[in-house]
């Protein structure tokens, strides 16, 4: 079995992976509207089940504001700005 560490690197390079073609010039397909219709919008909706999950089992996540958050084009590893812990 992988370990933690593994996989969230893993995750992090597919991530950047993905990040880096958006920002590149190569067409896109499928359109981005079907890329955030899709599997965008499935991931999004699977990180709320879990969220969802986890209250359920008594280990909720704080919740926190997106729109409030500090989001920088191109940063998509673990060098993220401190979390704006807005909803304590």
């Amino acid at each position: 079995m992988k370990n933690w560490n593994q996989d969230v690197e893993r995750f992090f390079s597919g991530l950047k992976a993905f990040d880096d073609f958006l920002a590149s010039d190569s067409p896109l397909d499928p359109t981005p509207e079907k890329l955030f219709q899709g599997p965008i919008a499935d991931a999004l909706t699977h990180v709320g089940q879990i969220a969802m999950l986890r209250r359920m089992a008594g280990a909720p996540m704080k919740g926190e504001s997106y729109f409030a958050a500090e989001i920088v084009a191109g940063r998509v590893g673990r060098e993220q700005t401190a979390p704006n812990r807005e909803f304590d």
